[in-house]
């Protein structure tokens, strides 16, 4: 398989977790997922930016965008809800590792916030399906990438408060 088929294929794998990462930039907001409550060391758990409704709309957007390319290129939906649930969790995951080392929420933790989503989105994969190690190492090599030119664009249109 040519590299730009094999960097195709990848893309394609991720992309419910992609979407399921960037639908709360647009959809989310309100109520705070942990209610302004704090952890045993008295920081928030996940901070006010993680939201019921991002995450809400995560799962959703994820899910959606599993059963559009199931219908389009015979995509594993399993493997499209398995990468969204393991996308939110690890954005949260990423979220509540930035509150224990004293991060505000919004504030950039360069490779944390690109990578936390994916990474575990990938282990949720590995309960539904084996993906290829190329396809492992071309998601982690374009997912800062994409990560940076998402949010600047995010930004740019007004969805974010900060280009990061």
């Amino acid at each position: 398989m040519r590299l730009y088929q094999q960097i195709l294929s990848a893309l394609i794998l991720i992309a419910p977790a992609y979407c399921a990462n960037a639908a709360p930039v647009i959809f989310g907001g309100g109520r705070a997922l942990d209610s302004g409550r704090k952890f045993i060391d008295g920081k928030p758990i996940f901070g006010s930016n993680k939201t019921v409704r991002g995450t809400v709309s995560g799962l959703i957007c994820g899910i959606l965008a599993a059963a559009a390319l199931n219908v389009t290129v015979s995509y594993n939906l399993q493997l499209g809800v398995a990468l969204s649930i393991g996308a939110v969790i690890g954005d949260l995951g990423g979220s509540f590792l930035k509150r224990r080392l004293g991060f505000k929420p919004g504030a950039s933790l360069p490779l944390l916030d690109q990578l936390s989503f994916v990474l575990v989105a990938l282990l949720f994969a590995y309960a539904v399906t084996t993906v290829e190690f190329i396809q492992v190492l071309i998601i982690l090599l374009l997912t800062p990438i994409v990560h940076l030119l998402t949010n600047l664009l995010a930004y740019l249109f007004g969805f974010k408060k900060v280009p990061w």
